[in-house]
């Protein structure tokens, strides 16, 4: 099969859509949006629904698909260009603080809500107390989906883009075709072949490892991220009550004095649970992450501690490095570890029996519970540990013996394409995208940049 589109948008997460989004919007270009995974509605995890072991399932349901990881996220927009991404990079602190309010807007329309944390009365107190406890705590507006109203908006905007361009889902692109340096169009793992003006590639996270390979065959130029390896901390709701209320997610650093290695919070969930999910990819692991949902509340909160690492030459696998340490925790766990903070502490491994007797019961019944020192390098779980406890000064009781950890949390990102001012790669008229592409991490700065590469499209079309 051979057809012909202006736009070819490779990836339908948060990047993928909103490009979609804004050139349907003022253009009768004709446009093909490829997902190797499923629709929105097909989208099922058998260890999620039914809490049992991660079946490694190919693609990953969790992260692959229609709407893209996002889909299952916990739905926090955070509006601003601080945090989140590269933009500002591209485009400079205030046309990226403009196309994240235009895209804040565009997620409102289709249904957000319209509550923001992270403003008002209680912000500066915290600010303060996290100064004295040798933490940087930076406020922001955030506006919390939860991941049940994150899949419904998805979905109004699949419904929406449905009449309006061609969908080709479950559908895996294998290679970019490209002649003397201009876009030529994909072919497909079917063999199909789709030929296009303007190419968009928004793979996701899920689809790095495809990227990489890509770059490398087309002679593209790459710069390695760094890597963020880090665990899942879980404590009773009312440790974190207050804090969350205000701030709903604080963004809090710290500076390990062991090491002078930076250690930061992400993605915490109020009310939350832990889950498993897999990397999916070429040789997938499976990793621990946490979700919020805006309509049913667990007993616990969570949130992730990563320390991010930059690698120096020769080193140029990062991505690897982080696999092998999450593999470790697979060999012995089966897949995700955890450990209360006071067995790890005291050089203790976790049993089944010292979790049950514990004040937190973990959200993530099928964890094992062991030994994260027989994982973790030593200098990762020295400034995880610091951290928590100087956050104990802010939020006492984070650093209870009863606090649990859950391994291995690692966030890859893809090694950052390079792009020109307006994200066009080193071949005319492909442009690039979203987390997969490294320049942002997270939904805001994804949907963010969509919207610029269309932009860009359609003011060369007309």
């Amino acid at each position: 099969m051979i057809g012909k589109y202006d736009v070819i948008i490779v990836g339908g997460g948060p990047a993928g859509i909103f490009a979609a989004l804004e050139i349907v919007k003022t253009s009768d270009a004709s446009v093909l949006l490829v997902e190797k995974g499923r629709d929105i509605d097909g989208r099922q995890c058998p260890a999620r629904d039914r809490n049992v072991p991660c079946a490694t399932c190919v693609p990953c349901n969790l992260v692959c698909g229609l709407g893209g990881a996002g889909a299952f996220s916990d739905g926090k927009l955070t509006l601003t260009s601080e945090f989140g991404g590269h933009l500002t990079d591209y485009f400079g602190r205030e046309k990226a603080d403009d196309l994240i309010r235009y895209v804040d807007d565009v997620y409102l329309s289709f249904g957000a809500s319209d509550r923001l944390y992270g403003i008002g009365d209680g912000v500066d107190r915290l600010v303060r107390i996290a100064s004295l406890a040798e933490l940087r705590l930076t406020p922001m507006p955030l506006r919390h989906l939860g991941t049940d109203h994150c899949r419904s908006i998805l979905t109004a905007m699949r419904d929406y883009l449905a009449p309006r361009l061609d969908f080709q889902l479950g559908t895996a692109v294998t290679s970019v075709i490209t002649d003397n340096g201009q876009v030529n169009g994909i072919v497909t793992g079917t063999g199909d072949r789709f030929e296009c003006d303007f190419l968009v590639l928004a793979p996701g996270r899920e689809g790095s490892d495809w990227l990489s390979r890509e770059a490398q065959r087309l002679g593209l130029t790459m710069h390695t991220n760094p890597i963020d390896v880090g665990v899942r901390v879980e404590v009773p709701v009312a440790v974190m009550e207050e804090f969350c209320e205000v701030l709903y997610e604080g963004k809090l650093e710290f500076l390990s004095p062991s090491f002078d290695d930076r250690i930061r919070t992400f993605c915490m969930c109020p009310a939350g649970e832990v889950i498993m999910e897999s990397t999916g990819g070429v040789d997938p692991v499976i990793t621990v992450n946490g979700h919020s949902y805006a309509d049913h509340r667990s007993n616990n909160t969570n949130f992730a501690l990563l320390m991010s690492t930059t690698f120096t030459e020769p080193f140029r696998e990062p991505i690897a490095y982080g696999k092998y340490i999450a593999r470790l925790a697979n060999i012995l766990s089966g897949g995700v570890l955890v450990q209360r903070l006071g067995d790890l502490m005291q050089g203790h491994r976790s049993t089944r029996e010292r979790i049950e007797r514990g004040l937190v019961r973990p959200t993530l019944a099928s964890a094992t519970p062991g030994d994260l020192s027989f994982v973790m390098p030593y200098r990762y779980l020295a400034g995880i540990v610091e951290m928590l406890r100087a956050m104990d000064k802010l939020v006492p009781g984070v650093a209870s013996h009863h606090t649990l950890l859950y391994g291995v949390e690692v966030k890859f990102y893809s090694g950052r394409l390079q792009l020109s001012p307006c994200l066009e790669t080193e071949v005319d008229n492909m442009f690039a995208a979203g987390d997969g592409v490294g320049i942002s991490r997270g939904l805001i700065q994804a949907s963010a940049s969509g919207v610029a590469v269309a932009r860009e499209i359609l003011g060369r079309r007309s």
